[in-house]
């Protein structure tokens, strides 16, 4: 049994570090408050540009461009995004686990040389370079500041090799932020654009809540399902029986996919981003609720050796005092 100064030594240790989760908790629930602003502020662009498309769609089904084109895919790449530092639980294990799996795949079929991986954040790029991926650039900085100039330029980088023939497929590997308490790991499909698989796509998050528990959760998957039952069965309508597309659809339409492609890039950043912060949060939430059981338990023992040490005294006291 340890004595009483080691266990007060622990005590006074486990208290040092819950004070640091704790702050760390504080700190990450304050980044993923600005996370969950800078969502908000692009939900009316992107669900007015999807409304725009899927209009469009339901008018001229039959009209395509040059990034919706599906081809044989001979050259591959994948965006995959990440944290660049640590104590976020599962968060960058579940990513590497998932870019490893992927890129093999294609690897496996088309040759490590015709695979290439474009990381934004530290913790995938210094992955992806000790496994000996092809690594193209270093976007760790967009991370901790997501700018969306910078995603443009990467989104404008990729649909020019695609559109010169360089890159076949491109899809992105980063975590949708749907709650505090769940962040969904995906595989999203950047190019070719499959638009209409991606307006049909599940955009609910809750961007109000802070707390990472069962109810918020289960409250969320409630108000998900009631909105699927509402729009099941609703059909797109044109924006107007009559409008007119000058000089075409094709046209118009070559103008808004690449505007598109820009967003579903910065939404996939700005969603790796508040969960990145929402799993630290939970992390650090954890650990600080381990150190106060820790801290229970080793008070309890602490006072559990005191007791048995005052009582051993009290004892020798009444028996030298009977012996004399």
């Amino acid at each position: 049994m340890p004595s009483l100064k080691e266990i007060k030594g622990r005590i006074a240790s486990v208290n040092s570090t819950r004070k640091i989760t704790s702050a760390m908790k504080m700190v990450a629930s304050s980044k993923l408050h600005h996370a969950q602003i800078a969502i908000q502020n692009m939900l009316p662009y992107e669900s007015m540009l999807e409304h725009i498309l899927l209009s469009f769609l339901a008018a001229e089904a039959e009209a395509q461009t040059i990034f919706d084109q599906v081809r044989p895919v001979k050259r591959a790449a994948l965006v995959v995004i990440s944290s660049n530092s640590s104590l976020c639980g599962g968060f960058n294990a579940n990513i590497i686990r998932k870019l490893q799996k992927t890129a093999d795949a294609y690897i496996q079929e088309l040759g490590a040389e015709n695979v290439e991986i474009y990381p934004i954040g530290r913790k995938v790029t210094e992955k992806a370079r000790k496994l000996g991926y092809i690594v193209k650039g270093d976007r760790s900085a967009l991370v901790d500041k997501p700018n969306v100039h910078a995603c443009i330029d990467l989104a404008m980088e990729l649909g020019e090799r695609f559109a010169n023939g360089e890159l076949d497929s491109v899809e992105i590997i980063y975590h949708h932020f749907k709650s505090a308490g769940s962040q969904i790991l995906t595989t999203k499909q950047f190019l070719p654009i499959d638009i209409e698989e991606e307006l049909n796509r599940d955009h609910e998050r809750d961007l109000t809540s802070h707390i990472a528990t069962k109810k918020a959760v289960d409250y969320l998957k409630r108000k998900r399902q009631a909105r699927q039952e509402e729009n099941a069965g609703r059909e797109v309508q044109p924006l107007n029986d009559n409008f007119i597309v000058e000089p075409d659809m094709n046209t118009v339409l070559s103008q808004l996919m690449p505007k598109y492609a820009h967003l579903m890039l910065y939404t996939a950043v700005l969603d790796s981003v508040a969960s990145e912060h929402a799993a630290r949060m939970v992390a650090m939430q954890t650990a600080t609720d381990n150190a106060d059981e820790l801290l229970r338990q080793l008070n309890l023992q602490y006072n559990k050796g005191r007791q048995q040490a005052i009582t051993s005294e009290l004892l020798d006291i009444v028996g030298g005092s009977i012996n004399n």
